[in-house]
């Protein structure tokens, strides 16, 4: 029967037609959106704020999530940017005594949708076999036909631009004015910890409209560029391609971060694919082909570079390889000082094992500085 209500029951109907029951959490509604999963064991509160993640129901694969509440410190953006959020076990009490909120009062005041009581592992066991699809989870409306009816009009992430609404609508900066590192950021959906490491390594950093033409960062005078992670998918983002090559013909130093990483491929005729099911979580080995050296990284990303288009391209050379699936983690522009990763190296959640990334772009600036 057509809209049945219920005050705790939610259902989650997938593009292939599973369909899985379990408790309302969260606000009561229904959401859509491209289902993933993050492997993560902590960090809940800095994922859920990702802007990568916009436009993306998310699996949490812990076993419970919410056991420690939530803070206004733990975020990466002005709020939630996943569409829905689920859970084996969310809980609404916690134990941090720091904590502000549950989960519960989070998400209700975030407006966020979610399902509780899902075998988790199952669900996550599915994705890896089948692939990323859409989804919708409904906690007013529980008929399955009537939901399979709406899934249909949720569009497909490969195709889709989300990085332009989820950027800045107004520039801003932070820093020390007076430094001479002078970082002008390209915000597609940039964390604040990125931003932070930049700062805490004494650069100013300028963070602009992910639309913002090459002449109105320029006429910040800055040292170097940053392209920043975001969600969505780069091949429609001409305007950030174009202006990405932009750079590359002034010859400053750029660092480029997640769908940074692919703008820069992008740049230089590489295409990008849509992933299986993509990478994330906390846990990822990556090997720094240039050091010999592993790290384990966090990343997030359902989009990757053509590695065959990498390999024939003489201009660039491969500068970290994922060790579960040897697709590309990072690259450098051989006759540029020009260089990315696809991976988080500011890891919030997860290990700083890559955090010296961003010391190679500062001192990529110094070096390109001009002695006074």
């Amino acid at each position: 029967m057509a809209n049945n209500q219920s005050s705790d029951k939610a259902v989650l109907v997938l593009a292939d037609g599973t369909v899985l029951y379990g408790q309302s959490f969260g606000k009561k509604g229904i959401a859509t959106g491209e289902i993933c999963f993050n492997t993560g064991m902590t960090g809940y509160q800095e994922v859920f704020t990702d802007p990568s993640y916009y436009g993306q129901v998310l699996i949490m694969n812990n076993a419970h999530i919410g056991n420690y509440g939530t803070m206004p410190k733990d975020v990466e953006s002005e709020g939630v940017k996943v569409k829905a959020i689920i859970g084996r076990n969310l809980e609404e009490k916690f134990s941090r005594f720091l904590a502000v909120d549950s989960l519960q009062e989070y998400l209700e005041a975030q407006e966020i949708v979610a399902i509780d009581g899902v075998d988790t592992r199952a669900l996550v066991a599915h994705i890896r076999t089948t692939g990323a699809m859409n989804c919708i989870i409904s906690s007013t409306d529980l008929d399955v036909s009537s939901l399979t009816k709406q899934l249909k009009e949720v569009p497909s992430m490969n195709g889709l631009e989300l990085a332009s609404l989820v950027s800045t609508s107004q520039p801003y900066t932070l820093g020390d004015e007076s430094s001479l590192i002078r970082i002008a950021v390209l915000d597609f959906g940039v964390k604040k910890h990125i931003l932070q490491c930049m700062v805490d390594r004494g650069a100013y950093v300028k963070v602009f409209n992910a639309k913002t033409s090459f002449e109105e960062l320029s006429a910040f005078k800055p040292s170097g560029y940053f392209i920043s992670n975001g969600p969505g998918d780069p091949a429609p983002m001409d305007y950030a391609i174009r202006t990405v090559k932009q750079i590359l013909a002034a010859d400053k130093p750029l660092f480029g971060i997640c769908l940074g990483h692919q703008l820069l491929a992008l740049a230089n005729d590489v295409p990008t694919f849509k992933m299986h099911h993509g990478h994330r979580g906390l846990n990822h080995p990556v090997k720094n082909l240039l050091t010999g050296k592993s790290e384990i990284t966090t990343q997030n990303h359902g989009f990757g570079i053509d590695p065959a288009a990498v390999k024939l391209n003489p201009a660039i050379e491969i500068t970290h390889l994922n060790l579960n699936d040897d697709s590309i983690e990072g690259i450098r522009i051989k006759n540029k000082k020009a260089f990315s990763v696809q991976y988080h190296p500011e890891a919030t959640p997860g290990p700083h094992d890559s955090r010296y990334l961003f010391d190679d772009f500062i001192a990529m600036i110094k070096q390109s500085i001009p002695a006074s």
